[in-house]
């Protein structure tokens, strides 16, 4: 249980980085976005990964369409999927296979997501690595999110080693944060239920953990 100090504190901090984020100029948004995809496009734990789960742009974050379109003329391309709120587990999300074709409708959130298919369905621990927003980030690799805790809820179960002796399945999805250079912050005030992020990219560099 975290004290009513830290809660106030990460509360803060959100606000402060959202607003940050908003007051980008769509020309630094453009650049930001083709700095995250150069920066992707040298990781080299992305270099093997199939299947990748992104986002679409919401309330400021960066960009990551172009890096996706960009990524379906490779060969062979990655397969894409993108994060849906979950109609049964309130609080969790559903990955969704995302093409040029997909069909998009919003949710309660106004954010676009590929309308439900259970044919569509990605089971998370499939994704060879998940490219999340961030709203804060520190150079310890902690991360600060919108708050509502889907993606830890989500990715609780890398936290263990349970299930992942299947050979169709064997290794955990590396999680990477996506972040404007301007949400660093020098510490983040820490949850015990934040899922550690094995890398952090933003338009000029890229941190591994």
């Amino acid at each position: 249980m975290l004290s009513k100090q830290t809660l106030d504190a990460r509360s803060f901090l959100r606000k402060e980085l959202r607003d940050a984020r908003r007051k980008l100029t769509i020309a630094e948004h453009e650049e930001a976005s083709r700095g995250v995809m150069e920066q992707l496009n040298a990781l080299s734990l992305l270099n093997n990964a199939r299947t990748v789960a992104g986002y679409l742009v919401n309330d400021g974050e960066v960009n990551l369409k172009p890096y996706i379109d960009s990524q379906w003329e490779t060969h062979p391309p990655k397969h894409f999927s993108l994060p849906v709120l979950h109609p049964i587990c309130k609080g969790h999300l559903l990955f969704l296979s995302y093409s040029r074709h997909t069909k998009l409708v919003k949710n309660k959130y106004n954010i676009e997501e590929p309308a439900l298919s259970c044919q569509s369905v990605i089971p998370t621990s499939q994704c060879d690595v998940i490219l999340m927003p961030l709203v804060g980030f520190d150079l310890n690799g902690n991360r600060l999110g919108m708050g509502g805790g889907y993606y830890d809820r989500t990715l609780a179960f890398t936290q263990t080693t349970t299930g992942f002796h299947n050979p169709l399945c064997p290794s955990k999805p590396k999680i990477v944060g996506i972040a404007h250079d301007v949400q660093e912050v020098h510490s983040l005030p820490v949850a015990p239920w934040d899922v550690p992020l094995d890398a952090i990219v933003t338009p000029t560099r890229t941190l591994r953990f």
